[in-house]
């Protein structure tokens, strides 16, 4: 990678990022509605004594979920908006390398995740009073591996859709399943075994292992890390995977 070129394309996809109010109103705004949302829905369930409060739980897993959620969305209908266009044909006739494009994403993107999550942790922390063992610090930087991971999978994707509305029906083939088998619905632990282990490869399951451990525990612990360095070996991998698969045109 070029690291002029690198910054440079960061910085173009940033301004594009800022010049679509809509999607910075769903990074932004959507969020902190949703979370206002299942808060009133748990606010007034009572908590087992010495367990944490229903919001709690799901609320400190909804921080990881959302930026996961919409950077895939925005990621994959970007990236084919560059190739529709004619947009990534032209650049890749420059001396920008692919690596330099894909990196470029994920850092303008993973800067967009880190907004959003400090927004919307900021919104569960001082708003509606969620309650950690672990720092608020701790769970940015989760939801930051998760919007990175997010960006690597929606540029993967991207490759095999030629309209938005294929990018759009990548989310129940990609997103849904970890959703259902990430362990916020049922315990890992609880599934049946063929279940458990789909789980165990699904790079979101870790994450919110992650995000579980610092609701638990004051200080990091080794299992949080080890979460940590899977999803980002994920999503060096997904990266690689996305560099191999990428066209300079959808058809």
């Amino acid at each position: 990678m070029n690291p002029r070129i690198l910054a440079a394309t960061t910085g173009r996809i940033l301004r594009q990022l800022r010049h679509d109010r809509r999607t910075v109103a769903l990074l932004v705004a959507v969020p902190s509605v949703l979370l206002a949302l299942v808060y009133y829905m748990y606010a007034d369930q009572p908590a087992p004594p010495g367990q944490p409060s229903a919001f709690d739980r799901i609320a400190l897993v909804m921080l990881g979920l959302f930026p996961f959620i919409v950077m895939f969305l925005v990621t994959s209908i970007a990236m084919l908006r560059e190739r529709t266009t004619g947009t990534l044909e032209r650049l890749l006739t420059t001396p920008l390398a692919k690596t330099d494009l894909l990196f470029g994403y994920g850092i303008a993107f993973g800067l967009a995740g880190a907004v959003q999550a400090t927004i919307a942790s900021a919104v569960a922390y001082w708003l509606f009073d969620l309650d950690t063992a672990g720092s608020s610090g701790l769970v940015i930087m989760v939801a930051v591996l998760n919007a990175v991971l997010a960006v690597a999978l929606g540029l993967f994707c991207s490759a095999f859709a030629r309209t938005e509305f294929q990018a759009v029906q990548f989310m129940p083939v990609v997103v849904a399943p970890q959703l259902l088998l990430c362990g916020l619905f049922v315990p890992r632990g609880e599934m049946a075994g063929w279940l458990q282990a789909v789980s165990d490869v699904l790079p979101l399951s870790y994450a919110v292992e992650a995000l579980q451990e610092v609701g638990a525990h004051a200080e990091p612990t080794g299992t949080m890390w080890r979460d940590a360095a899977v999803v980002a070996g994920a999503t060096v991998l997904a990266l690689v995977l996305a560099a191999v698969t990428l066209r300079r045109r959808s058809g």
